[in-house]
């Protein structure tokens, strides 16, 4: 199959659909949002009614029926007004990733029934104290008891944690096995002994709900096993690897945002008796972000094809470029951005520095910078 990115016409009608949303609905409450640190369910109600609330849900449970370079464009479209309040659906997304690659029928039904039918928020809990970027070393453990199992331990750092009602859930069966040794589980907020202890206060992203979610004694059917027993790194890791594009993606959408910001000040800012962008210092800064920026597209668009045509392994190593390349320079533009701004960029009534704030991020979850490098190196040497 040939390999290009001209988006179709199907393709450009959804763009600008998602772009008026985001226009409409997102940039004029980012601010609010970000300042009150309210979770933004009137924006998120919103997103589900347009299609947004979990697009990788298969068709037939209303999720969209378009391929992952379609999606992580979308993603692009809504980060590009506000990481905080997209970074929502892209949560759901993430968590749905374990069932659509390795439920059954009935896990599908049940998982997608709610969150796409029914509005429902779903979160992925793999981080915990103790285990970060070491997937392999999570403390969280599941014992076999007949036909259930007891899930006790405490996950951190969890999006959407104290609004999801269903959770996917990384624990170990026996730690000394390390990765061989883990098991997915899929988990109803309503079940006896799931509680979520404290919110973090952040950077950025404020808007967002991110908490620990904690298991004491839960009791969970083997029905809600995902995969077999030992298969819960493996399909952590295939998880990652598809939806690090649409960080990548999410990184674009920042670092856009931000860049627009830079440019039109620059244009309106007049120092020493012209507009700013007059001066070839700032032009060179606006050069630079737009080479980036469109490196960046070229990376995500790429690996998302890669993982449309069915090629596992370059996929793998794409993802993990175009995810660090992406939130690398998704902090740097934004960074710029409040340079060219000066005073007025450190100040809260123009976005970027919100959007300084929010760029960190993307250079610390699903993986940081660091270890996507080690894992572009490993691939690289075999």
């Amino acid at each position: 199959m040939a390999l290009g990115f001209d988006y179709n016409e199907d393709q450009l009608a959804l763009q600008r659909t998602v772009r008026k949303f985001t226009e409409n609905e997102i940039v004029p409450v980012r601010q609010y949002y970000d300042e009150t640190e309210e979770f933004p369910w009137p924006v998120v109600r919103k997103m589900q009614e347009l299609g947004i609330g979990c697009m990788n849900a298969p068709e037939k449970y209303n999720g969209m029926a378009f391929d992952n370079v379609t999606l992580c464009m979308v993603v692009e479209e809504i980060c590009k007004g506000c990481l905080g309040i997209a970074i929502t659906p892209l949560a759901n997304m993430l968590a749905s990733e374990p069932v659509v690659y390795a439920g059954t029928e009935e896990q599908k039904e049940w998982w997608f029934t709610g969150i796409c039918n029914e509005g429902q928020l779903a979160s992925y809990a793999v981080t915990e104290p103790g285990a970060g970027s070491d997937v392999a070393n999570i403390s969280t453990s599941a014992k076999k008891d007949g036909d259930y199992y007891i899930l006790n331990g405490t996950k951190c750092f969890i999006t959407n944690a104290r609004y999801a009602s269903k959770y996917a859930v990384l624990a170990t069966l026996d730690k000394s096995k390390k990765h061989r040794g883990q098991c997915f589980f899929l988990l109803d907020r309503d079940w006896e002994g799931i509680s979520i202890g404290k919110s973090e206060k952040k950077m950025g992203m404020r808007c967002s709900d991110t908490s620990e979610l904690i298991l004491d004694n839960v009791k969970v059917h083997k029905k809600y096993r995902v995969g077999e027993e030992g298969d819960g790194f493996k399909i952590a890791m295939t998880a990652f690897n598809s939806s690090r594009p649409f960080i990548a993606a999410a990184s674009v959408g920042v670092a856009t945002g931000a860049f627009e910001v830079a440019r039109d000040y620059a244009k309106q800012r007049v120092a020493f008796g012209r507009p700013i962008a007059d001066f070839q210092a700032i032009q060179f800064m606006l050069a630079d972000m737009a080479m980036e920026i469109e490196a960046a597209r070229l990376l995500w668009q790429k690996a998302a094809w890669q993982l449309d045509n069915k090629h596992p392994l370059e996929a793998a190593q794409l993802s993990a470029i175009s995810k660090c390349y992406a939130a690398d320079i998704a902090m740097k533009i934004a960074t710029d951005a409040v340079q060219i701004l000066g005073g007025y960029g450190f100040c809260r009534d123009y976005p970027a520095e919100k959007m300084m704030r929010d760029a960190k991020i993307l250079q610390i979850f699903e993986g940081t910078s660091q270890i996507q490098r080690i894992i572009i190196a490993r691939n690289l040497l075999g």
